[in-house]
């Protein structure tokens, strides 16, 4: 395990090339995930552009603080996001209150994980969970990004295959700088293909819009509730899983409440809520970021940096993203995962009385299943424990 606090944290002289690039695309990876979703929840809901504008800005700018702050605070590569899960289930149920409601409702979701991570519940939970279970979680949720590569790849195939050839020959001759090499390799290639396409994007500065409060039962039944489940178990509950399985073991409870404050002051301007990455956070825990374990904090700080920049200029970001081809972002946030789901599953399998239990937490959460409105990450950890339970309980060492 790593020490997260030996020594005042450097982030100029602990910085890499490796770092930067990671932590961009680990930026670029978060947004491209659900920022069409977000789009079109508010074309669904009746926003503004100017008011969509300023959601991309709070999220962006609360993102930007916490893993900034988080990063230098605990010297430990925490990355900050907004919940996919979350914006998916706007989609649906935004339209159907108004927006003082809806914002009410982020304001009362705000609040009760602020609660749960101050009051200790998260952190009590979080310690309970095996560590086998937690990085096959960890691999499960990683699977399913690392594979769109191969899907990529009947699109644009390429494209997909000079990036992959490209990490390949660099893995072997110098491993630092394969994804940088790959991410290279992409652009060019894409450019060489006619590919990209700049001709959307204008340099526009994002101004916030306040929206007062209001309260509602069916905006908090609706939006808050299962907002408030989605990202303790969809995305913080992952988020420590992928710290952990890499070796760090900051307490969950600061992490929780600061996200949940953040999302408190932010909600007003339109952010339904950030927390802790999970498949981003992966790219900046990851060998990948940095060779030595202790200065991989550089990029997530890099990462939040990249946000407030992204943020900033929000009212262009999604024409910016649209410029580079999807297979591109989806091969490249690819590449950069495969170190971390390998870690993931030599820890998953390294014990014997775990295994099947391990097996069986990776394949639900890669499964992508959706059951009462919650995805496959809680599932998967409900049917790892229960696996493991029915096997072990009561035996003896």
């Amino acid at each position: 395990m790593f020490s997260t606090a030996s020594s005042r944290p450097r982030p100029l002289a602990d910085t890499s090339a490796s770092a930067v690039v990671a932590g961009f695309i680990a930026m670029m990876t978060g947004y491209t995930s659900s920022l069409i979703l977000m789009y079109q929840a508010g074309q669904a809901a009746g926003l503004s552009t100017a008011q969509i504008a300023s959601w991309i800005w709070a999220l962006s700018i609360g993102m930007a603080l916490c893993s900034i702050g988080l990063s230098l605070r605990y010297r430990t590569p925490i990355t900050v996001a907004w919940s996919t899960p979350g914006a998916a289930l706007l989609v649906t149920s935004l339209g159907g209150v108004s927006y003082p409601e809806a914002i009410g409702a982020y304001l009362t979701c705000a609040l009760l994980v602020t609660v749960c991570g101050m009051t200790g519940t998260f952190e009590r939970l979080v310690r309970r969970l095996p560590g086998a279970l937690a990085a096959a979680l960890l691999a499960g949720i990683l699977f399913r990004i690392g594979s769109e590569i191969f899907l990529a790849a009947q699109h644009q195939t390429l494209l997909v295959l000079c990036m992959f050839f490209s990490y390949l020959v660099c893995k072997r001759a110098s491993p630092r700088y394969a994804v940088l090499v790959a991410l290279l390799a992409g652009v060019t290639a894409a450019a060489c293909l006619g590919l990209l396409n700049f001709s959307e994007v204008r340099l526009q500065l994002a101004v916030p819009v306040w929206t007062p409060p209001a309260f509602s039962l069916a905006a908090t039944v609706s939006i808050a509730i299962p907002l408030f489940v989605v990202c303790m178990t969809s995305q913080n509950m992952p988020g420590m899983a992928v710290l952990r399985a890499d070796g760090y073991q900051v307490a969950a409870s600061p992490l929780v409440s600061v996200t949940g404050i953040a999302s408190l002051l932010l909600a007003p301007f339109g952010s339904h809520g950030i927390n802790l990455a999970a498949i981003s956070a992966a790219i900046c825990t990851g060998p990948q970021a940095h060779e030595d374990p202790r200065k991989r904090y550089t990029a997530a700080v890099w990462c939040g940096i990249f946000y407030g920049i992204a943020g900033t200029f929000g009212a262009t970001l999604a024409a910016l993203f649209a410029a580079f081809p999807r297979e591109l972002v989806l091969s490249i946030a690819a590449l950069a995962l495969l170190g971390s789901i390998v870690n993931g599953l030599t820890q998953a399998m390294a014990e014997p009385g775990e295994r099947e239990a391990a097996l069986i937490t990776f394949m639900v959460t890669a499964s992508g299943m959706t059951l009462l409105s919650i995805g496959s990450a809680f599932w998967g950890i409900v049917a790892g424990v229960s696996t493991l339970l029915i096997l072990n309980y009561g035996r003896k060492a």
